[in-house]
C-alpha cells in the first residue's frame, strides 16, 4: 500500500490525514511536515519503532496503515538569537540577519504545495529585463481582464520582493493565477491545494506575459524579444526522394530534451527532439508516405529555456511517472551546433574569439595555481609568458567579430555561447507529488538554492549535481542567458 493517510502529533496538536507515500524518502514526508507545523526537517524527531525516523529509513518496512499517528519533537520559528557579543558569528545570526550580511534575496512562502508557482517565479525573476517590462504595465489588480491583472500582481509581487529581506507570501498572485488556471485550484482531502507541474505554470505564465506585457520600440515584447526564438523545419519525403522539399519557419518559446536509454548529455537530447519521422499524404506517390522533418534554429534569443522531458503516463498507475536518468548539462553552453548552417557561419568569428580568450583565461589561471603550488612548496617561481599577461588583451573591440545583423537583433543572442543562470528541480517520483526548487545564479561559483522561503547559498558543484540518476533534486527545467562580453 505505497499511499496512507497518517497522523503526526506535535506540541500538543494533531495534524491528520497527511498523505504519506512510502515509495517515496522520508526526506518529502518531512517536507509535508514542515508545511503545516514550521518544524524545519533538520529540527524534526520523528519517533518509529526501535528509534528515530532516519533520511535513509525504508518507508515501505514500517508497516504503516491508515490512520497511523507519528509521535514529533522539534521547534518552529526563527533560530534563538546569540547573546550580544563585539564580534557576531555567521552561525549565531538569525535567518534575516543572514540574508542581510550575505546578500541573500527573499524567498517565497509556501500556500500549500505552491513550490511548483514559487520555483517558477525565482528562475523568472533573473531576467532584469522582465522586470522593467513588468514596470511599464500600468494595468490594476480590480480589472475585468484576468489575464492583466495576473501580469499586474506579478509586478507587484517582484517590487515586493526587492523591498524584503524574508520570506514573503505571494497570496494575491496565487489567487489571480488561479482565476486564469483553474487547474492550478484543485485540492485534495482536507481542502490542501495539490501539487501542480512546475513547466505548465511556468508555460502558461509566459504566453500570459506574452499577450500582455507592452511592446517596445522594436514592435515586439519582452517575451517575444528576448524569450522567443526561430526554427527553420525543412520536410521531406523518404518514401519519394524527388518530391519538393517544403521548408518552414515558426516561432519558439524553449528547447526540449528528450531522454532515452543512449542519452548523457543535454544537448544530444535536444538534437533527438530536432529530428522526427511523420507519415502524411504524399502528392507525388498519392499515398501515406513516410516523411523526416528535420529542424535548426536561425534564431538564439537572449534568454533560453531548456525542458528535460523527464515525465510520462502510466496508464496502469495513473500518474506522471519520472524518468530518473542522469543527463548531464553545461554551465557553459555552445548552441551554435543547433543552429542553421547560415546562422553558423554568422557566429563563427564571434565563436573563435571567446576561444581564445577562454584559452587564455584558463591558461593564466593554471599558471596562478602553479605558482601558488611553488609558494608553498618554497621552490621558486617558475616562468611562464602567461604569467605576464596583461589583462588588457581582454578588452576586445567586439564590432569586429560579431556580424552586423545580430548586432542590430536586440533580444538576441549574438555569439551563440550561453551560460547557465537558472535551474528548477524536482525530487520525487512522479510529476503531480515531490517537491519543487529553484537555483537561481547570483556571480561567479554563487548561486542561490530557492527553497520556498528558506534561502541559502550554494556552489557551482552543488548545481552541477542536479543532472539527475536518483531521488536527489532533478533538473526539469535549465535556463540559460547568452554571455555577457566584456
Amino acid at each position: 500500500m505505497p499511499v496512507v493517510n497518517v497522523n503526526v502529533k506535535w506540541s500538543g496538536k494533531k495534524f491528520e490525514n497527511i498523505e504519506l507515500d512510502t515509495d517515496e524518502g522520508p526526506e518529502l514526508f518531512k517536507s509535508q511536515i514542515y508545511s503545516q507545523t514550521g518544524v524545519p526537517p533538520e529540527r524534526q524527531k520523528i519517533m518509529i519503532k526501535g528509534g528515530m525516523l532516519k533520511d535513509t529509513t525504508d518507508l515501505n518496512k514500517l508497516g504503516l496503515k491508515n490512520g497511523h499517528t507519528f509521535m514529533m519533537m522539534g521547534t518552529a520559528g526563527e533560530l534563538p538569537k546569540p547573546p550580544e557579543k563585539p564580534t557576531q558569528f555567521l552561525e549565531d545570526m538569525t535567518d534575516a540577519q543572514k540574508a542581510e550580511v550575505l546578500e541573500i534575496p527573499a524567498g517565497l512562502e509556501n500556500l500549500g504545495n505552491t513550490c511548483y508557482m514559487n520555483s517558477t517565479l525565482q528562475c523568472l525573476r533573473v531576467m532584469p529585463e522582465l522586470q522593467t517590462a513588468l514596470d511599464k504595465y500600468e494595468g490594476g489588480l480590480a480589472s475585468m481582464d484576468n489575464r492583466g491583472n495576473l501580469t499586474a500582481s506579478l509586478r507587484n509581487l517582484f517590487k515586493d520582493l526587492n523591498r524584503n529581506g524574508e520570506g514573503f507570501p505571494p497570496m494575491v498572485f496565487w489567487q489571480m493565477l488561479q482565476q486564469v488556471f483553474p487547474q492550478f485550484s484543485q485540492t485534495g482531502q482536507g481542502g490542501v491545494p495539490m501539487q501542480q507541474d512546475a513547466e505548465e505554470c511556468w508555460s502558461e505564465l509566459v504566453s500570459v506575459l506574452k499577450a500582455k506585457l507592452p511592446q517596445g520600440d522594436t514592435g515586439r515584447n519582452f517575451i517575444e524579444q528576448y524569450m522567443t526564438g526561430e526554427m527553420q523545419s525543412e520536410l521531406k519525403c523518404l518514401d519519394a526522394p524527388e518530391e519538393e522539399k517544403v521548408v518552414t519557419s515558426e516561432p519558439f518559446p524553449k528547447l526540449s530534451c528528450h531522454i532515452t536509454k543512449d542519452t548523457n548529455y543535454m544537448v544530444n537530447g535536444i538534437k533527438e527532439s530536432l529530428s522526427e519521422k511523420i507519415e502524411k499524404n504524399s502528392p507525388t506517390l498519392d499515398r501515406t508516405a513516410e516523411y523526416e522533418r528535420v529542424s535548426r534554429i536561425s534564431r538564439l534569443p537572449q534568454y533560453l529555456p531548456i525542458q528535460f522531458i523527464r515525465f510520462f503516463w502510466k496508464p496502469e498507475q495513473r500518474i506522471r511517472a519520472k524518468i530518473l536518468r542522469k543527463v548531464k548539462f553545461p554551465l557553459n553552453f555552445d548552441a551554435t551546433e543547433l543552429c542553421t548552417p547560415e546562422l553558423q557561419n554568422k557566429y563563427s568569428k564571434a565563436k573563435l574569439k571567446l576561444k581564445e580568450i577562454d584559452d587564455r583565461r584558463e591558461a593564466k589561471r593554471r599558471d596562478e595555481k602553479r605558482r601558488k603550488i611553488d609558494l608553498e612548496t618554497g621552490k621558486e617561481a617558475s616562468s611562464s609568458t602567461t604569467s605576464d599577461m596583461d589583462t588588457s588583451e581582454d578588452k576586445v573591440e567586439w564590432s569586429e567579430f560579431l556580424d552586423p545583423e545580430l548586432l542590430k537583433d536586440v533580444g538576441g543572442n549574438p555569439t551563440g555561447q550561453y551560460e547557465l543562470c537558472a535551474v528548477l528541480t524536482h525530487v520525487g517520483r512522479s510529476a503531480d507529488s515531490g517537491h519543487y526548487i529553484a537555483w537561481v545564479k547570483k556571480a561567479e561559483d554563487e548561486w542561490h538554492k530557492f527553497d520556498d522561503d528558506k534561502v541559502s547559498v550554494v556552489k557551482d558543484q552543488d548545481v552541477e549535481r542536479l543532472d539527475g540518476g536518483g531521488d536527489w533534486h532533478t533538473a526539469y527545467i535549465v535556463l540559460y542567458r547568452a554571455k555577457r562580453l566584456e
